[in-house]
């Protein structure tokens, strides 16, 4: 390991995390200890379309590559031609090193090929096989064998092995004033007080993740009944039609946003709640950055993901087997993880965590799936 202090006097420093936009947010840990200590450097993000949306609101980096790869679940157009291109791109850029962050499940010599063709001098990352010349500074995956660790420990201990730390581990978003703002006046003009209101959150990146959206429904009924804050729902264009359901479901009774807010006016309704209700997906992972308190419905595939740094409650439940994932790691965790099958969460279940947040009286009870 001591070649990895080399890294200290490397200033040019590609960051690979090439998967959703939660994980982007769950890495910023990792970039802020970057930069801790070495301002100078500059921080280049290579990530997906998905990745690069939340990116502008990240101020440790410095430049954003977009590269929707073919060896990572997204929805972006492949091509060999597109790889070379990339390679090229990233040749003229001059990297000193590059560091590729990953889950467990993923394999990360695609892209120390991609780095190596790009002719990076330096590649920093995890890998279960021996990686030989394709990754020069190799840290054995050891997950989810012998330990699963959150996926922000797990990022940080990676860039601790180049000699960059952090005292502040939350996720870091930035927004601007006109962000703020606009949604401000939104919420005014629906006659909602900022830091008064319940965000629902029904969709989710993977179908797997979604909570019953019946379930969703009636929960969101007895919120509005026995809570008595407002209740705004949110979603992107795709996942309208749950928003719109959840509508028809309460008579109207909710603020149906889906769809017509941009990301930063997303993040900023977010921060101006007093609590989000959510699957487990990247709006989650906004909230634990913005220091909004959460109700996660949290599917359980990846125990890693638990919101971070922030006041949460945990409500897991299964997933089909005919929706559960082929990647043999994933099961493997799962069966390590999730030896209890859990309670079935009910209305009433999440009525209840909303009002372990929101009433002070009542002591907050977080469940963590894997150790902080």
């Amino acid at each position: 390991m001591e070649s990895f202090k080399e890294w200290k006097d490397l200033r040019n420093i590609l960051c690979i995390r090439l998967d959703n936009m939660g994980d982007v947010l769950m890495t910023t840990p990792a970039l802020r200890a970057l930069k801790d200590g070495f301002p100078e450097r500059k921080i280049t993000l290579l990530t997906s379309s998905a990745g690069k949306a939340v990116a502008q609101f990240i101020p440790t980096i410095n430049n954003v590559i977009v590269f929707d790869t073919p060896w990572v679940k997204n929805n972006g157009m492949y091509s060999s031609s597109k790889t070379f291109e990339m390679i090229e791109l990233l040749k003229r850029e001059n990297f000193d090193g590059a560091i590729i962050f990953t889950v467990y499940s993923q394999n990360p010599l695609p892209a120390a090929m991609l780095c190596h063709l790009a002719e990076i001098p330096r590649v920093l990352g995890y890998c279960r096989e021996n990686p030989y010349n394709l990754i020069s500074d190799w840290v054995p995956e050891h997950e989810p064998l012998a330990e699963i660790k959150h996926e922000v420990t797990r990022q940080l201990d990676l860039v601790g092995y180049t000699g960059s730390f952090t005292s502040n581990n939350r996720l870091q978003l930035s927004l601007t004033p006109e962000d703020e703002k606009n949604v401000s006046e939104l919420l005014k003009g629906k006659g909602i007080t900022q830091g008064n209101y319940i965000v629902i959150h029904p969709g989710a990146s993977e179908e797997k993740r979604m909570f019953s959206l019946d379930k969703f429904s009636e929960a969101v009924h007895l919120l509005i009944d026995r809570v008595g804050l407002p209740v705004v729902v949110t979603g992107n264009k795709e996942e309208k039609k749950l928003a719109d359901e959840i509508e028809r479901y309460t008579d109207n009774k909710v603020v149906n946003l889906a769809g017509e807010l941009d990301l930063g006016g997303f993040i900023s309704l977010i921060k101006k709640a007093k609590v989000i209700v959510s699957n487990n997906t990247g709006t989650v992972h906004i909230a634990a950055a913005t220091q909004t308190p959460v109700v996660v419905l949290y599917a359980l595939t990846n125990p890693q993901h638990a919101p971070w740094c922030v006041p949460h409650v945990v409500l897991p439940f299964d997933v089909p087997s005919d929706k559960q994932s082929r990647n043999p790691i994933i099961n493997y965790a799962y069966k390590k993880s999730f030896i209890n099958k859990p309670k079935e969460i009910t209305p009433e279940t999440i009525l209840s965590a909303v009002k372990q947040i929101i009433e002070p009286s009542r002591e907050l009870n977080l469940t963590r799936l894997v150790q902080t």
